[in-house]
């Protein structure tokens, strides 16, 4: 599954970075995708800037909840299990999170930066994940479900006062959560020590 990036159109697709993204229920889906030149080379190659004219496009129709600077270069397919994490060089500033579960993906902002993005699990169909805006309420490093067989939920972020939460998750095809996001377990890790108790999630409705 390939993230390109295709002008504003590329918002509609969620998780911001990840245009053509799309796991649905295949994992074998092509993903559509058109080519955005940048007319200006680019400082660094691992990011891709902006255009300002996309941002106000996309802000104005809905598809973005806060304005981007720049998203992370990630040409390579995107699977279960799969990442991206580079924070190099990206000053400090407000961390927010947005989540796509159609598209299956989460996108980590810092500043307006894409730090970290990763295709993700969500709530089966009698437990979908909520949509909204979300503060995390709470960190919880070694956090164990109290509902589900006191099940491992590593590197939690909780959103939600019934236990709606981001955490690490053996990310893989055919599994989902009863509500949850789950995450790559070392994506988590980098995840919650990046947020911070307050940070917004954006979980989208695509």
């Amino acid at each position: 599954m390939k993230r390109l990036v295709g002008g504003a159109a590329f918002f509609v697709l969620g998780g911001t970075a990840a245009a053509g993204l799309s796991l649905a229920q295949q994992p074998n889906r092509a993903a559509a995708a058109a080519e955005h030149k940048v007319s200006e080379p680019l400082a660094n190659l691992d990011r891709i800037a902006v255009p300002a004219a996309d941002v106000h496009q996309a802000l104005a129709a809905g598809l973005i909840d806060r304005p981007i600077k720049t998203i992370l270069n990630v040409p390579q397919r995107l699977t279960y299990g799969d990442f991206r994490w580079d924070d190099r060089g990206v000053p400090e500033g407000p961390v927010w999170i947005r989540v796509d579960p159609k598209a299956q993906l989460l996108s980590v902002f810092r500043g307006g930066n894409e730090i970290g993005t990763a295709v993700i699990l969500y709530g089966a169909r009698d437990v979908p994940t909520p949509t909204g805006k979300f503060p995390i309420l709470a960190k919880l490093k070694d956090h164990r479900s109290a509902t589900y067989d006191n099940a491992p939920m590593p590197y939690t972020l909780r959103l939600t006062a019934d236990g709606v939460s981001i955490h690490a998750s053996d990310v893989r095809w055919g599994y989902a959560t009863h509500g949850c996001i789950g995450v790559p377990k070392e994506f988590a890790a980098r995840l919650f020590a990046a947020a911070s108790v307050g940070d917004e999630v954006f979980i989208v409705r695509s």
